[in-house]
């Protein structure tokens, strides 16, 4: 069995089994997950970890997230072919691509990273992968992406102390933001956001753990 057969059978059983215990809710989602290849997206010393279910180390204190909470977070978020989306927070790209793939046809990525390093790397795995619908600026997420503004949606991959008006006015009529807030060190909660018109509904859906946005308006 050739390596790239052997990734493929390992991405094939998380995925069943993350269906089969309900972190992957949709088909769409499913698909999704099934055509990015996460050995693509984790340095080379940790490659044969790459279908583990759990985060792991990219350097630079960051991570790349658990394929359940990618999942889960991908199922919540609701992209739809067209969309343009925002993440706030890069790191190896893995979670954005996911992403890409719910928005086709037509729609696009545009994702911010604060580190220079894994802005590169994440270009590369991105490249490496054949994804040509994400875009990875330099910059502080913290205040969002405006020159790309309005966004259908917009989510974070970091915790965040709380979700400011700078990032909210960046979203689109009916958009919704997922976002991830709570202390620098400890439980977060992971948040919807809707708006509608001038109202902003906020629904709390899960807890969870990431590593914290730095940066104007992060920590």
């Amino acid at each position: 069995m050739s390596s790239d057969e052997r990734y493929l059978r390992q991405r094939t059983m998380i995925v069943h089994d993350l269906f089969d215990r309900g972190d992957i809710r949709s088909q769409q989602v499913k698909e999704a997950m099934m055509s990015v290849p996460r050995e693509h997206f984790v340095p080379l010393i940790l490659k044969l970890e790459s279908y583990l279910d759990r985060p792991l180390p990219i350097g630079h204190g960051q991570t790349i997230s658990a394929p359940h909470m990618v999942a889960i977070m991908a199922d919540e978020m609701d992209a739809r072919p067209g969309q343009k989306v925002l993440e706030i927070g890069t790191g190896s790209g893995y979670h954005a691509a996911v992403v890409s793939r719910l928005v086709l046809p037509g729609g696009h990525v545009y994702t911010v990273e604060r580190v220079g390093p894994l802005v590169k790397f994440a270009e590369g795995n991105l490249a490496k992968a054949g994804i040509d619908n994400v875009t990875v600026m330099e910059g502080d997420g913290s205040v969002g992406l405006p020159e790309h503004a309005p966004y259908d949606r917009i989510y974070y991959t970091c915790a965040a102390p709380d979700v400011p008006k700078k990032v909210i006015e960046q979203l689109a009529e009916g958009g919704s933001i997922l976002a991830v807030v709570g202390p620098r060190n400890g439980v977060q909660r992971l948040l919807r956001m809707k708006k509608t018109g001038k109202n902003l509904t906020t629904e709390s859906l899960t807890h969870c753990v990431f590593v914290p946005l730095i940066g104007e308006l992060g920590y």
